[in-house]
């Protein structure tokens, strides 16, 4: 990795590279299946953007073809813009970065599994495992739905009349009180 010896903050880049390589490693189900895990671990572990920023980023995937792509690399930029202190080129490294490492396990996937592939094509159980594969990202989608709506109906904070409000979760409620600025 280049970023051990060209840069000052290694733990960053090393938690994109990590984060997108996993990420990469779920997409099995599909784009849908992976946004629900990106969205939370960037959002609320990783702190790389924020919720509305990430509905941005799927409002994105979603108004060109290639959602998975288009999100991912969205979040990969708005990582290296907002922890570089709003730099464009940190961004588009990220971007790179970020496209790089979710494409490069799929090619080792690829080149390693497809005479695999070939030979299980006609088994029975490889067949009943994917159709439980199947209903398990129906399951991931649904969260993802659950996830978006709560960050669209509920949001963190909101201004009504000129009032800014600021939820505070309790449970699975939300209590909102006022908030002077």
């Amino acid at each position: 990795m280049l970023f051990y010896f060209f840069t000052s903050d290694f733990q960053f880049w090393k938690n994109l590279v990590v984060f997108f390589t996993k990420a990469s490693l779920v997409t099995f189900g599909g784009a849908y299946a992976v946004l629900p895990y990106v969205a939370q671990v960037s959002v609320e572990k990783f702190n790389w953007l924020t919720n509305l920023q990430m509905i941005d980023g799927l409002a994105l995937g979603e108004t060109t073809p290639g959602p998975l792509i288009m999100v991912l690399v969205f979040v990969g930029f708005m990582a290296g813009h907002n922890h570089f202190g709003n730099s464009l080129l940190m961004g588009s490294l990220g971007l790179i970065t970020t496209t790089f490492y979710i494409f490069l396990p799929c090619f080792l996937f690829i080149f390693a599994g497809a005479p695999i592939i070939e030979r299980t094509q006609e088994n029975k159980m490889v067949k009943e495992i994917l159709s439980l594969v199947t209903a398990a990202v129906v399951g991931v989608i649904l969260n993802l739905t659950i996830y978006l709506g709560q960050a669209v109906l509920f949001p963190k904070e909101f201004a009504f009349s000129g009032i800014n409000y600021v939820s505070t979760e309790l449970g699975n409620c939300f209590l909102y009180r006022h908030v002077s600025v």
